[in-house]
């Protein structure tokens, strides 16, 4: 399989439209380079803590859950209800990069690393990906996979805002258990983000092992704690 040049399939996006989930998006990419196409999204690169969760998801005949768009713009009820659909009827696939990963590669090599990890763990593999962002995964182009990035893919291409779905329910229920394992930082309703009460529980407490320590809040509390305890 040859790489995609990015110039050469404007024509199949000329018709998007945000907040509409496509279907015909990946059917038309999977006619073009001539197999299964899997859309791929990730949920939390701007938290101080916790991992980058991403999913892969090759849609099948099967019915898509009514309303599927980003699933930001989804009620917590919903998406746990979309959630459940698309495991049972689609061909998914999840995997994650640790805090620890992510501050020894950078968020961005992290998320791309874990794009890919996801997409090789499919079930069925793909010909190609269709990517939320600006960034389709080196290694996947250079083991041969096809790849488009589309940005606002979430809210308008079906694959992946099922891949976005199924990324962010995961994620949220592995900080509901980090929540439990780290009490005192309100992990279960921040999701690691930097809320009020995280900031403050970070200063009074420190960080915590799913840290993201080159992110510069959790950085500068690290800093803070080591000078106060210089004699």
């Amino acid at each position: 399989m040859s790489r995609l040049a990015p110039s050469s399939a404007p024509d199949l996006l000329a018709g998007l439209v945000d907040e509409a989930c496509d279907r015909r998006i990946e059917e038309d990419f999977a006619q073009r380079w001539g197999g299964p196409v899997a859309g791929v999204d990730e949920v939390g690169r701007g938290p101080l803590a916790g991992p980058v969760v991403t999913a892969a998801v090759i849609l099948t005949d099967a019915p898509l859950p009514d309303g599927l768009t980003d699933s930001k713009q989804l009620r917590p009820s919903v998406r746990v209800e979309m959630f459940e659909a698309i495991c049972r009827d689609h061909i998914v696939a999840v995997a994650s990069a640790s805090a620890a990963r992510i501050d020894a590669m950078n968020i961005l090599a992290a998320n791309l690393w874990a794009m890919g990890r996801a997409v090789r763990s499919l079930a069925e593999q793909p010909v190609g990906v269709l990517v939320d962002g600006r960034d389709v995964p080196a290694g996947l182009m250079a083991a041969g996979y096809r790849g488009m990035a589309i940005v606002r893919g979430d809210a308008r291409v079906a694959a992946i805002a099922a891949a976005s779905v199924v990324a962010k329910v995961m994620r949220d229920r592995m900080m509901e258990l980090h929540a439990a394992e780290f009490p005192g930082y309100g992990f279960e309703t921040n999701v690691g983000y930097g809320s009020a009460k995280h900031l403050r529980a970070l200063t009074e407490l420190g960080p915590t092992p799913i840290h993201r320590r080159s992110f510069r809040p959790v950085r500068d509390c690290i800093e803070a704690r080591a000078g106060c305890r210089q004699p």
